[in-house]
Parts: structure tokens; C-alpha cells; sequence
């Protein structure tokens, strides 16, 4: 199987390029443009593998994506390459768009020009996997799911992008028949997460003695998917998926902000005693501009269809997670020379 992953040097993409790598034996082809996020240390375990090849490429580049899959001639594109990061996405919403919208666009027609060229069943077996969020369909009230019917309505610049990205690639599914298939996610957290997203900053910075920072009163409620779950179900959709069909992957793990940092300061206490208590470290700061209340994933129709079952639950996934930086500062700590862990996505006027 040849598979071409964009966003292979980011957080969920190194893990499935690792999975399709060791787990699964695949020849890779991955494309990633390295921005602060992208990091090829967390790709180290395949770096040297037969099969594995890293390409430095911007998604928005036309001619580099049409070179890319003509040379590399892929049976599946998993699309995962973006700008990921919300509170970003407030202060710099440009790079969301072009990233996000225009990458998209520019990777579908790459796809397209070459899946026409196909015949017979190396057409039939082609897939593209567009690899979203369940941010696309904004905010829960305090009961209900999303489901893949629940109707779009995004509250930030990223999630608004991802929106549009995903209806260009469904767009392309239904306009010009290339077989398709989108899968939107809940919130992804494990090994290899850049230290600018919740649990990995609470980890490094409850390490260091620094304060937690909580939005609000931390009663926002996300639901956790730890990463290599994730990484296997992506591989499952792209293989058994349907061309022009959504399926949500979510953990069925809820937990309110203010409890995921309590138990991340639970377990460092446990593993790691301090002085006093982490839970002192927690600060409650201004709350994130068009904070999405609740996210809930219903992953029924990837269970039934599919067969898919998340492997950890919260508990046994922020065990792994949190012993994992511990082990492994030789990855988190030379980030930490470019992200401190400052608060970002701060709107300090009206103009844009």
C-alpha cells in the first residue's frame, strides 16, 4: 500500500505515519512544510525505514503537489496537513485561510488530475482522506452528540476553515466523482503534542513549577481521544470508508477543563511528588473569544460500520500521556526555546 500523508511532521500526523509504517507496513510518502508545529523528531522511530520518504513541501504549491503524486503514484492521500491551533487562528486568521482553504483546494485538484488518469480497479481502490474536526459544528448545550448530520455552525477562524475545507472536499466528491471520504475528530491528546495545547502545557509547565492557566472557570467540556486510537480509526476509514461519507471519531471520553488539569496535577503528584499540591498552580484567566461550550462526539457509525473501538479510556490515556513527557524531555524541552507557553489568540481591539 502506498500512502501519501500531508501533515506527517505534526501531532496526529507523525502518529499515523507511524502506525502505517510499523504497524502496518505501508510505503509513505510524507508531506509537511515544517511550520512551528511540525517537528521530524516525533518521526524518528521511521526515519530510516524502508518505504518511509519525507518530502518538504508547502500543500498551497500546485506544481510540487501535481510532481509529488504523479511520482509517487499513491493508492490513498490522507489529508491532515493544517493550521490547527484556535487560539492562533484569532490573531493570524490569514494563515488559517490559505492553509487550510486554498491547501485544500490546490491538494484536491493535484488528487483529481491523477486519479483520472487511473483504469480499472487502481481507480475503483483510490481513496482521499479529508481529516477534519468536530469544531465544524460549534457548540453543545449540555445534553446531545454530534453526529455526521448535526448541520455546520463554526465559532472560530480555524473551525470556519475546516468548514470550508471540508465542503470543497465533499464538493469534489459529488462534482467530479473522486472518491472521497471526510472524518471529523474529537479533541486529540498523547505523545508528541506541541506544548501550546492544553494538556501538554499543563504537564510541562506543572513540571516546572509554572502556573496552569485555565479559561473562565475551566467548565468548557471537550471530548479526549487519545492520538494512536485515533491514528488506527483514520486508517480504518481510509480502507473501509464509503466515497461521499463522514465519520466522527470521538473517545466517549467528556471531561470539563478544570478536571482534565486537576488530574494531570493528580498523577504528576503521584509520579513526581513536589512540595505542595500542583493543584495550587492552577490560574483562572480570561476565557478564549467565541469559546465553544461543549464538544461530544457520537462515533456510532464508525463503530457499527466499521468496527472501530477507541482502545483507551481518559484515565488510561493520560497515565500513558503524562508518563511520556516524563520520559521524554528530549523532545518537549528544545520547543520550549520557542514557545514558553505565553497565552496567545488575545484579541486587543476591534480591527483584524
Amino acid at each position: 500500500m502506498r500512502v501519501i500523508v500531508t501533515g506527517g511532521a505534526g501531532f496526529i500526523g507523525s502518529a499515523l505515519v507511524r502506525h502505517l509504517v510499523l504497524e502496518r507496513g505501508c510505503e509513505v510518502l510524507n508531506i509537511d512544510a515544517l511550520t512551528y508545529a511540525g517537528n521530524l523528531a516525533s518521526l524518528s522511530a521511521v526515519e530510516g525505514k524502508a518505504g518511509y520518504t519525507f518530502l518538504k513541501a508547502d500543500i498551497r504549491d500546485r506544481a510540487a503537489m501535481e510532481a509529488a503524486v504523479a511520482g509517487f503514484r499513491p493508492q490513498r492521500i490522507m489529508h491532515l496537513a493544517a493550521e490547527s491551533h484556535v487560539d492562533r487562528s484569532i490573531t493570524g486568521a490569514a494563515d488559517c485561510i490559505s492553509t487550510n482553504v486554498v491547501g485544500t483546494f490546490t491538494l484536491l485538484e493535484a488528487a483529481r488530475g491523477y486519479w483520472a488518469g487511473l483504469a480499472g480497479t487502481a481507480m475503483d481502490a483510490f481513496r482521499f482522506l479529508h481529516v477534519s474536526t468536530d469544531e465544524v459544528y460549534g457548540s453543545l448545550g449540555a445534553k446531545g452528540l454530534f453526529a455526521e448530520t448535526t448541520p455546520y455552525d463554526p465559532s472560530s477562524p480555524y473551525s470556519a476553515s475546516k468548514a470550508a475545507s471540508d465542503h470543497l472536499a465533499k464538493a469534489w466528491q459529488r462534482t467530479y466523482g473522486l472518491p472521497v471520504v471526510v472524518s471529523n475528530c474529537s479533541n486529540n491528546y498523547g505523545p508528541f503534542h506541541f506544548p501550546e495545547k492544553l494538556i501538554p502545557l499543563t504537564i510541562i509547565n506543572a513540571l516546572e513549577g509554572k502556573h496552569l492557566p485555565v479559561y473562565g472557570k475551566g467548565e468548557n467540556v471537550r471530548d479526549w481521544l487519545y492520538v494512536e486510537d485515533h491514528a488506527r480509526a483514520l486508517d480504518l476509514i481510509a480502507e473501509r470508508g464509503r466515497p461521499g461519507e463522514t465519520y466522527n471519531v470521538g473517545g466517549r471520553n467528556e471531561q470539563r477543563n478544570i478536571d482534565v488539569v486537576r488530574r494531570i496535577c493528580a498523577v504528576l503528584d503521584d509520579l513526581v511528588p513536589a512540595a505542595t499540591p500542583r493543584e495550587g498552580l492552577i490560574e483562572f484567566v480570561t476565557d478564549r473569544p467565541g469559546h465553544d461550550a461543549r464538544y461530544a462526539i457520537d462515533a456510532s457509525k464508525l463503530e457499527t460500520e466499521l468496527g472501530w473501538r477507541a482502545a483507551e479510556d481518559f484515565e488510561s490515556g493520560i497515565a500513558k500521556t503524562v508518563r511520556w513527557y516524563l520520559d521524554n524531555d528530549w523532545w518537549w524541552r528544545p520547543l520550549r526555546d520557542h514557545y514558553a507557553g505565553e497565552r496567545l489568540g488575545l484579541v486587543t481591539t476591534g480591527k483584524s
